[in-house]
């Protein structure tokens, strides 16, 4: 047995957003052991600065690689446009699975012509966003739209109630009256927003989000790598926090009906350690 193939699987985000992400790798790969961490302390990250990000993403990243990952999923749309190069090379011997919003599948099942993607700040400015944009988008109107608000929506808990429906309608209805038919959740908390935003567009616009793309991305990095986990044996699922412990545990409970301990982590000197 290769011995790396028992280390966990590493995912980080923002905050509870990467839950979504989350749920998609735990479907897909169950027999896999998990390190999560929710940098709640520093949520939201859509308005830092990339350079901000990608300090952020990097002491994240060391602490994963220090508990044994063996490969990091960056579970965060903003943290992937502003630190995912960087990310591949202060560590290339680490694999690592970005967020890319679903430009080219929107594109492809568009019948209007007319697709939004719904990210931050942060995704849209960033290279890697205007790169797809460059490659997919050709012949499709694509209309880039932040909707300030949300993310700290979903990390209360608010998925439905009426500051959140008012949000999700000023962003979204215009865009709809306007003929889009897809829309693309740039932003790993959006995809907990699904019932809200069918809610608002009915059941003819499509709702894309990458949680299993990006679930089947890694499954095929571990298997290239020989790093799957083939015991039949009960995985380790560990949750950290950079904020509130009870903050996290109830977010496990409520968007992935999980119940469970959840590790306090803290930043000090740029590093993350046990608080």
């Amino acid at each position: 047995m290769n011995l790396g193939d028992a280390a966990p699987i590493g995912v980080f985000d923002s905050g509870v957003g990467g839950l979504a992400v989350v749920g998609a790798l735990l479907a897909c790969l169950p027999r896999e052991s998990l390190f999560y961490i929710a940098d709640s302390h520093n949520c939201p990250y859509g308005p830092r600065s990339p350079q901000e990000i990608r300090m952020l993403s990097e002491g994240i990243s060391r602490y994963l690689l220090s508990q044994g990952a063996k490969l990091i999923v960056v579970a965060c749309n903003t943290a992937s446009a502003a630190a995912l190069a960087h990310l591949r090379a202060a560590f290339p011997a680490t694999p690592f699975v970005g967020m890319v919003p679903a430009i080219k599948p929107a594109v492809q099942a568009t019948r209007s012509g007319v697709v939004v993607v719904l990210a931050t700040p942060a995704t849209i400015g960033g290279d890697l966003y205007q790169e797809v944009l460059e490659h997919h988008a050709s012949g499709v109107r694509v209309v880039s739209r932040t909707c300030p608000g949300l993310v700290e929506q979903v990390e209360a808990g608010d998925l439905d109630g009426p500051r959140t429906m008012a949000l999700l309608r000023a962003c979204v209805e215009p865009l709809l009256e306007a003929g889009a038919d897809t829309l693309v959740l740039g932003c790993t908390h959006y995809p907990f927003l699904i019932p809200a935003l069918r809610t608002l567009a009915g059941d003819g616009v499509r709702i894309l989000e990458p949680g299993e793309a990006i679930a089947r991305q890694t499954a095929r990095l571990l298997e290239n790598r020989e790093l799957l986990c083939r015991e039949e044996r009960a995985p380790a699922r560990v949750y950290a926090t950079t904020g509130d412990v009870a903050h996290l545990a109830k977010a496990l409970g409520a968007l992935l009906g999980w119940q469970g301990e959840v590790r306090a982590l803290r930043w000090l000197g740029g590093k993350i350690e046990k608080h």
